[in-house]
């Protein structure tokens, strides 16, 4: 698909007032804009944030040491980020958010399996951000934790109304300001007195390594249920190679940077370890004051992030809805059901506990346990089976080609999962594989392959051509339909 001769980009097509209304429908070549090169500080900036700080902890307060957690870290980064980057790639090709273009695998209501997980992540992480959000502040700024919390949660709200492009220029601006502050951190970061051993290569502990590697990995493959929706407003003529290269090098980039300097401080501060006061003292040795301007950007940084997660709970929420009864996108839906997610988090969050580190390691086990099988037959569909061709308006189509349920999809997303749970390893539920290897867990390796192999085979007898057939039959009035803010499947009958 490309842009037709004269159908220049309007950036101001899908708005009201200000707002933001395209959600889970197609975006129209004629609304296509925005630069390749800004997927590389959104995703930078989007990863540059304290609460992936923490993740890079674990591998040092669960036993290991500074370097081999180091090590963990840049392998988990480095094979995590590859399917996350993979996805986006899909944006511009498709014009669709990343989890509504799950129903040709998982079927029009069969999707709702990965959109209720995706849902639980979106609110999951908002929780978590909050809190350190509002705890960098009240260290800070002062004033009342929950009062924090509340003012964090607004503001998110606004930014996630506003939208794609508001998202875009936040992360820009964050990213420089992240330069020139973490940058100087990172050299006080260097200079720290850490303890004897810290870079021995001869103390190595499989259990703590293949920990960081997994939740690490598993952080970054969280992502891949966002990318789309960032890159869907640009053209489809960026290539899929260049996408992919310039989300995976800001994501990678900013996971790593920060992570590693997660590592370092939790390795310097030992038992004592707490995420906000490790970092505000770390800054602290600069100058008196300096931590604190750490904390306070690092909370902007955390509020843009919050956008993202309502931004993307808010088309996730539309689809499921959308999946028992149409829905026509506009402002209204838009603001509902960003408002909803924001509440289930706000009150989540309010009534949390101060077990952060804990809680977070499970949570994010948890995710990646949930969408390990998911990003394998979302990518083997897109690349290896349809290699990027979809029906886009049967998407919409509850009678339409991909059917209610896919047994393909589903089958083997269960089967990819129940593999995996003998490799599970959690504070909550180890399986007897991790048990009998003291606790390490090679569940990405086992889900990852069974998955996606599993549904190659399973749809080998698709047929692809008849599809492209359709697809090239419906454009153009999948384009003049979305023109007009209508849903492509307006018109059609409904299933039974």
């Amino acid at each position: 698909m490309s842009v037709e001769a004269g159908a220049g980009p309007q950036q101001g097509g899908g708005r009201r007032g200000g707002l933001e209304v395209r959600s889970i429908d197609y975006v129209p070549l004629a609304e296509r804009h925005g630069k390749l090169w800004h997927l590389g500080p959104l995703w930078f900036m989007s990863n540059a944030q304290i609460a992936t700080l923490a993740v890079g902890v674990l591998g040092v307060t669960t036993g290991g040491n500074l370097i081999w957690s180091l090590i963990a870290l840049v392998l988990g980064v480095g094979i995590g980020t590859f399917f996350m980057a993979a996805h986006s790639a899909q944006g511009p090709q498709l014009g669709l958010p990343q989890m509504i273009q799950s129903r040709p695998q998982f079927g029009y209501v069969g999707a709702i399996l990965v959109w209720a997980f995706a849902y639980l992540q979106y609110a999951g992480f908002n929780i978590f951000n909050t809190l350190l959000a509002s705890d960098a502040l009240s260290a800070t700024v002062h004033g009342s934790t929950k009062l924090w919390i509340v003012v964090v949660t607004v503001l998110s709200i606004v930014a996630a109304l506003v939208g794609y492009d508001f998202i875009h220029r936040m992360e820009q601006g964050l990213t420089y300001g992240f330069l020139v502050l973490f940058g100087i951190l990172t050299i006080v970061v260097l200079f720290l007195p850490y303890p004897p051993g810290a870079f021995d290569l001869g103390n190595f502990k499989l259990a703590p390594f293949l920990l960081q590697f997994s939740v690490v990995a598993g952080y970054q493959i969280s992502w891949a249920i966002y990318v789309s929706d960032y890159s869907r407003y640009l053209p489809p003529d960026v290539t899929v190679r260049k996408t992919f290269y310039w989300t995976y090098g800001g994501s990678a980039l900013g996971a790593l940077w920060i992570m590693a300097i997660g590592s370092g401080l939790a390795a310097w501060a030992g038992s004592s370890f707490d995420t906000i006061p490790s970092l505000q003292a770390s800054g602290d040795r600069l100058f008196h004051g300096f931590g604190a301007v750490i904390l306070v950007f690092s909370a902007l940084g955390l509020i843009s992030v919050c956008a993202l997660n309502l931004y993307g709970g808010s088309l996730t929420l539309i689809s499921a809805s959308d999946s028992f009864k149409r829905v026509q996108p506009t402002v209204a839906v838009r603001v509902v059901t960003i408002t909803f997610t924001a509440l289930i988090s706000l009150v989540l969050a309010l009534i949390s506990t101060k077990s952060f580190l804990d809680n977070f390691e499970n949570f994010l086990l948890l995710v990646l346990y949930l969408f390990i099988p998911w990003t394998a037959v979302n990518l083997v569909d897109y690349f290896i089976v349809r290699h990027g061709h979809y029906a886009i308006a049967e998407i919409f189509n509850p009678s339409g080609i991909y059917g209610r349920w896919g047994w393909r999809g589903i089958g083997s997303y269960l089967v990819g999962f129940a593999a995996m749970v003998p490799f599970f390893s959690t504070g909550i539920f180890s399986g007897w594989v991790a048990n009998a290897a003291s606790g390490a867990d090679f569940s990405l390796f086992v889900g990852l392959p069974v998955s996606g192999i599993l549904y190659w085979v399973l749809s080998r007898n698709i047929d692809v051509d008849a599809e492209a057939a359709l697809a090239a039959r419906e454009a153009d009035a999948l384009e003049a339909e979305a023109l007009h803010h209508q849903r492509p499947d307006a018109g059609r009958p409904t299933a039974g």
